[in-house]
């Protein structure tokens, strides 16, 4: 009688939740059949009718640009172009010229030539500003100008650029290059290895238990791991990266979505390599996704001390989904969340303000988390380190110069008029800091802050109100105000605006590689770092 009862109250329930689920179904299919039937219907017409030729390949682009513009920037439309350059990004090799390259409007601008690669050994040098790509005007190419510069190993390319107001034409021979996601790694001092993880790509973990390896060999008994200004990559990658560290079967990351085959957990798969070896993860505002990722896992099993600044918080995961004719779209599907139940994700982009821009959690209203020790971490988007570094996180006015690209630009003209000899005795000094003040004036550089904006707009409400009489004084004071903040700020972050300087600079001369040995005598993370492990108290103390 029991089972007859609750059969007869089951099927109904059932039968009503697979009428509803259909029912929503339906009605979400004819909604977007509809808007398609719509669309279709509008883009035949405007083609067919409108006053002037229309290009419909240009307005389809426009179309699903501005149309994915309104939710994340993650989720986006990859022509047949992109989708080769993803797979070179993630498979770590690349065929070209051998230089990281800007792309600019009308100009694409060398950032870093790779030692002894195509572009090095042709003389090309960051700063210098491609105007032409063979016969290709770089201002007329509507696509990413970068990609004229690919193509096969062995053939030819004649490239003209711009250098300190002379112009010159070369030709490079193409070549292929390995992009290592581990680009340096060496001793800082006899006991202490430093591995620096620039990418996850399909060599990440591989790179770096080969690192580890050697380092232990040359008698490492700790570890400084450096996940700065690495934006990601592959998932599966930050958990082998995570798995060298801690034993198989344990939780890194969970993923979450609103549709349930998306709903997965990641746990560690292998035996680890070593899950004694004291490590410190250095992490800044640029490490995101699976830097976050390893930091987050690693942090929240008390299995290592961070240190420097906060990370970037993105915490979106994409997938790709192979569209016609070549092209793909990558899409949104769910948001990583650490061991402890953090949220990585910093900006929400379905909330936006009243200027239509991602909202970010108050700090007041970030949630509390413990990790495996019972340490209180904190949620907000991006991963806080145990440890933060004086001077590292980038203030708005040094934002605002990095934007504008005037550190990059005043190391270009550093370059060409002083010697630098020895890495290791180079210091930007306070007359070298006066001129890039200097030259930051006569950029013209001026920016405005959140602070001025909204004065600007209550002011022209005041107008419309014509209280303008009556607050006009106290406006023009705390104007003022402003700008003696703006001016005095530039000498406020001087720390680290030379740091930066200093980096740029140090490239210029002895690439990438020395840059990393200049860090290790002089980087304030590393030093920060090195001194937790070398005090086993203090490292423990803080893990405990």
């Amino acid at each position: 009688m029991k089972a007859l009862l609750h059969k007869r109250i089951i099927i109904p329930v059932l039968a009503i939740c697979l009428f509803f689920g259909a029912t929503a179904f339906k009605s979400d299919f004819f909604e977007i059949a509809k808007q398609i039937e719509i669309f279709t219907t509008l883009f035949k017409e405007l083609n067919m009718n409108y006053v002037d030729d229309t290009n419909p390949g240009d307005l389809m682009d426009t179309a699903i640009k501005s149309m994915l513009d309104d939710l994340d920037p993650y989720t986006q439309f990859y022509n047949e172009q992109d989708v080769e350059a993803s797979r070179i990004n993630n498979a770590g090799d690349y065929t070209g010229i051998g230089a990281k390259v800007l792309t600019l409007k009308d100009k694409l601008v060398i950032v870093e030539p790779y030692k002894n690669y195509a572009a090095d050994k042709a003389g090309l040098k960051a700063g210098d500003e491609i105007i032409k790509v063979d016969n290709v005007v770089v201002s007329d190419f509507k696509d990413d100008a970068a990609n004229l510069l690919q193509g096969a190993a062995g053939t030819e390319v004649n490239i003209t650029y711009n250098r300190q107001g002379a112009t010159n034409t070369i030709k490079i021979i193409r070549e292929s290059l390995e992009i290592k996601a581990v680009p340096h790694y060496s001793m800082v001092d006899e006991k202490t290895g430093y591995i620096v993880l620039r990418k996850f790509n399909e060599k990440a973990s591989s790179e770096t238990i080969s690192a580890l390896r050697v380092l232990k060999n040359q008698g490492a008994t700790q570890l400084i791991l450096d996940l700065r200004g690495n934006p990601g990559g592959l998932l599966n990658e930050a958990v082998n990266v995570t798995n060298i560290f801690v034993p198989k079967n344990q939780l890194v990351v969970t993923t979450k979505s609103k549709v349930k085959k998306y709903n997965k957990t990641y746990y560690t798969r292998r035996d680890a390599v070593d899950t004694e070896i004291p490590l410190v993860i250095l992490i800044d505002g640029r490490s995101a996704s699976a830097s976050e990722i390893v930091s987050g896992a690693l942090q929240d099993m008390d299995r290592a001390v961070v240190v420097g600044t906060r990370s970037f918080g993105k915490g979106l995961v994409q997938r790709p989904k192979a569209l016609t004719y070549g092209t793909q779209m990558k899409i949104t599907i769910s948001r990583y969340y650490t061991p402890s139940g953090r949220c990585i994700q910093a900006l929400d982009y379905w909330n936006r303000d009243e200027n239509g821009k991602a909202t970010r959690v108050k700090k007041e209203n970030y949630n509390s988390f413990k990790t495996r020790n019972g340490r209180e971490v904190f949620d907000g988007g991006g991963i806080e380190p145990d440890v933060e570094v004086e001077f590292g996180k980038e203030s708005t006015i040094t934002k605002a110069i990095l934007n504008e690209n005037l550190v990059f630009n005043y190391a270009t003209n550093f370059y060409y008029n002083n010697t630098v000899d020895e890495l290791l005795e180079f210091e930007f000094s306070e007359a070298d800091y006066k001129d890039f003040k200097k030259y930051l004036k006569q950029s013209g550089f001026n920016f405005e802050t959140k602070t001025e904006q909204a004065f600007n707009e209550a002011m022209a409400i005041a107008e419309d109100e014509e209280l303008t009489r009556v607050i006009d004084s106290d406006f023009h004071n705390l104007s003022a105000s402003l700008q003696a903040f703006k001016s005095n700020a530039i000498d406020a972050n001087k720390t680290q605006l030379k740091a930066l300087l200093t980096d740029e600079i140090i490239k210029r001369y002895f690439y990438s590689e020395g840059l990393y040995s200049y860090y290790k005598a002089n980087n304030s993370d590393i030093k920060k770092g090195l001194s937790i492990l070398n005090n086993p108290e203090q490292y423990a103390s803080i893990l405990r």
